[in-house]
């Protein structure tokens, strides 16, 4: 049975370098052959660290690498280290180490073995260092999914050091998704297959940060064909598809605001149609038809248009038949009512902002003039915009360009504005509240429009167009609307205009019972003309029959076509006048019996 001095003796005399290592990291007795080779005696040797022995850069790898790997896999396998020898000569070796444990599992000493690297294998060890350097992220496992080596892109990639890396199992560094889809033996599985090629991949870096990685792999394998090593190429992706995902995320939004100008735009359609009783614009008065003239002759072009008229005059429907009858017509009507905006948020409504510009601004929003682009935008109430922002709404009118609140990107747009006020912008240019350079680009072709006292009898034809619409929109009969209220409406000085008009029709038809409608119960009371015509009313005052509504159009008509000069369609015909389609005005004429040529 041999001795604790055989096995030493045996130690001594074995024929490759040998040393043995206790606890304290010092040596506990080397043999004969690393003596002889190293040109040291024992006792300069024993009860030292190895790393007074070694080149600068091996002590860094024993303490970073090799210790830190041996205490977490109780091995290393040829790992280079180049001793320094007594005359100074750099002895290269690759050595083999095996921790010791008694039966207790206490430690007991490390026994590490040397060669010396041959020719050949010093060029193994040169291309060993030029894997560790390259510039591409790099990683290999062994047969069980251990981290072997690994490149320092890979290492700064993740974030960690070499010594923290080294023997770790790879699944640790997988993000949650992975790490369950490779749990138990799965790993194992993907590692005997031997080689995939572009799969997806998260891994976790050590601040937390998961990296979104295209992983292939190729493997060597043993005698008997099992795969024993593989190395992974890794390339991130994280930020190409962050880009892609949000290139995604803008084109649904871009989707999502195209299918909501489509339809806004319809909807706008419709309440214009509704609006203009489907094409007809109620009213022949010549106050309006020199209104409806110029609105004919500025339409098709692309200029600016400033509406001037009273409130509740209707200039947002001529805005809105400006804009049908241009060439934008397919494309959107924006409408903004400057007088509704908050003064601080009327720059994010003009141009919109970018995500963060202030408090609140918790997304990217789209300002009305990008919503415009290749259509119109109403400015109604355009004497309310602050004064500091005219100047950056005068450079929208000039070069077509605004950038979003928060934003350095400048857009353009190609919008056609039509704006309009009550107000007298030439008294608030000489009183400093608004800019003179803006008002001129604004009223490149203005338009006036009529008060509702001025318009004769217009009034009479928009009251029945109201009554009508209202008793239908109620479900209730049609009312008849005698001719002392027909009287009652003209007298009426009517200063909220068309608006006040269709609120007072829709007040007395709630308001009336029977057949009778009853004005003096929603109008205020003109010098108590209201009073006196319901007062006075009895069943047998003559009302507008139908007959004598249709002797009114007919009259109506033949004063159009007098005015057109017996032409009827075309540019200044009184279709155009009668705002009604020719074909629609010759069958009029047909079933009325009107000469054309009165």
């Amino acid at each position: 049975m041999l001795t604790n001095e055989d096995y030493q003796w045996l130690f001594r005399k074995a024929p490759t370098m040998a040393t043995s290592i206790g606890p304290d990291g010092r040596y506990l007795d080397v043999n004969d052959a690393f003596l002889a080779r190293l040109g040291f005696t024992r006792e300069e040797v024993v009860g030292r660290k190895p790393t007074e022995f070694v080149t600068e850069q091996s002590a860094r790898r024993i303490e970073k690498e090799f210790l830190p790997a041996l205490r977490r896999t109780g091995k290393l396998e040829n790992k280079p280290i180049s001793f320094v020898a007594a005359s100074g000569e750099v002895v290269s070796c690759l050595t083999s180490s095996l921790v010791d444990y008694d039966q207790s599992g206490e430690f007991v000493r490390t026994v590490a073995m040397y060669t010396e690297i041959s020719d050949a294998a010093r060029a193994n060890l040169k291309y060993r260092n030029l894997y560790r350097f390259t510039p591409a992220m790099l990683h290999s496992v062994d047969a069980d999914g251990n981290i072997v080596t690994a490149t320092n892109h890979w290492l700064q990639k993740m974030g960690y050091k070499r010594e923290e890396v080294i023997g770790r199992p790879i699944r640790e560094f997988f993000a949650p998704t992975d790490k369950a889809a490779l749990s138990g033996s799965k790993l194992r599985e993907l590692i005997d297959r031997g080689e995939y090629n572009n799969e997806e991949r998260q891994v976790v870096t050590k601040d937390g940060k998961v990296l979104d990685l295209l992983v292939s792999a190729i493997s060597s394998r043993d005698a008997t064909g099992k795969v024993d090593r593989m190395l992974i190429a890794s390339k991130d992706v994280t930020e190409r598809l962050r880009v892609e995902r949000e290139l995604r995320a803008a084109l649904l939004e871009n989707a999502r605001l195209r299918e909501e100008l489509e339809q806004e735009r319809d909807y706008l359609r419709e309440e214009v149609n509704v609006a203009m009783n489907h094409g007809q614009i109620v009213g022949t008065s010549p106050a309006l038809m020199k209104t409806l003239n110029r609105v004919a002759a500025v339409a098709e072009t692309p200029a600016t248009v400033l509406l001037h008229g009273e409130s509740g005059v209707g200039k947002e429907l001529i805005a809105r038949i400006i804009h049908a009858q241009s060439p934008r017509a397919e494309g959107p009507l924006v409408k903004v009512n400057c007088a509704s905006i908050p003064k601080e948020l009327f720059e994010s409504e003009f141009f919109g902002h970018v995500k963060g510009a202030f408090t609140g601004a918790h997304r990217d929003r789209v300002g009305r003039f990008q919503l415009a682009d290749g259509g119109t935008i109403f400015l109604d109430e355009v004497s309310e915009i602050p004064l500091e922002l005219q100047s950056k709404l005068l450079r929208v009118l000039q070069e077509s360009e605004f950038e979003r609140v928060g934003d350095d990107i400048t857009r353009s747009v190609d919008v056609r504005v039509i704006a309009a006020t009550n107000k007298d912008l030439e008294q608030q240019i000489v009183a400093g509240e608004f800019r003179e350079d803006l008002f001129y680009r604004l009223s490149v072709f203005p338009v006036d429009v009529p008060a509702l006292r001025e318009r004769g009898d217009d009034v009479i034809q928009l009251a029945q167009h109201f009554l009508e619409a209202t008793c239908s929109d109620f479900g209730r009969p049609v009312l008849q609307l005698t001719r002392a209220q027909a009287d009652l409406l003209l007298r009426y000085n009517w200063p909220g205009n068309v608006r006040e008009l269709k609120n007072v029709i829709e007040r007395a038809v709630i308001l009336s019972s029977g057949n009778t409608l009853r004005l003096d119960l929603s109008m205020s009371d003109p010098g108590g003309d209201a009073r006196s015509v319901a007062e006075n009313d009895v069943p047998d005052e003559k009302f507008l029959t139908e007959s004598e509504m249709r002797e009114f159009q007919k009259n109506n008509i033949v004063a159009a076509l007098k005015q057109a000069d017996g032409k009827v369609s075309g540019s200044g015909g009184a279709a155009e006048l009668l705002g009604v389609k020719p074909t629609t005005l010759a069958d009029r004429i047909r079933t009325y019996g009107i000469d054309k040529n009165v």
